[in-house]
């Protein structure tokens, strides 16, 4: 697909948000697929918990010297009870732990996709490979970067090489379905 001459980044931006919409549920559906068909409980390293294993800094580590986090908690969780406990000085219940952590990642997810679909407005290089190459990107900057430098995931040399493959997988299938949905919603636009 050619970049638009005029692209309206108003549309773009509409149709990379339901695209990051889409690929969000169809990513953790995927992920929760290849759990049952693998008859393992992989995750990412972002939505592993700290079980085996500190934070040495960042928002983890200063959560659990606080008594503020379990070490049970994802990454995405452990981020909801830092949020919560920097505004209002209350931490989550278990349960809301679950459901800020559910919808922060909902949202870097729609935020991705919004990006994506700003910048697809302008060049056609955004979307080259189908959006896997920017699901790749999203894995290495979040999962491999990002989480365990600010604390909420161990350091990815900490994970076998299963848990790399299982994230990179999932976020290639986030990139496929973000474009795939993108580009149908922008042709209707």
């Amino acid at each position: 697909m050619k970049a638009r001459k005029n692209g309206d980044v108003l549309k773009g931006l509409a149709a990379g948000i339901v695209g990051g919409l889409a690929a969000s549920v169809v990513m953790n559906q995927f992920q929760k697929l290849l759990s049952k068909l693998t008859s393992s409980d992989e995750r990412s390293h972002g939505a592993q918990s700290l079980q085996q294993g500190s934070p040495e800094r960042g928002i983890g580590r200063e959560l659990e010297k606080r008594g503020k986090d379990e070490s049970e908690d994802d990454a995405a969780g452990r981020l909801a009870n830092s949020i919560s406990v920097s505004i209002s000085g209350r931490e989550l219940t278990e349960k809301e732990k679950e459901v800020g952590g559910t919808a922060l990642h909902y949202a870097y997810g729609i935020s991705m996709g919004a990006a994506y679909g700003a910048a697809a407005e302008f060049s056609s290089k955004v979307s080259v490979g189908a959006g896997m190459p920017y699901g790749a990107l999203i894995w290495l900057g979040a999962d491999e970067g990002v989480v365990p430098l600010l604390g909420l995931s161990k350091a990815p040399t900490e994970y076998p090489l299963s848990i790399h493959a299982y994230a990179l997988a999932s976020h290639l299938v986030y990139g496929l379905t973000t474009e795939a949905v993108r580009r149908t919603v922008r042709n209707v636009l």
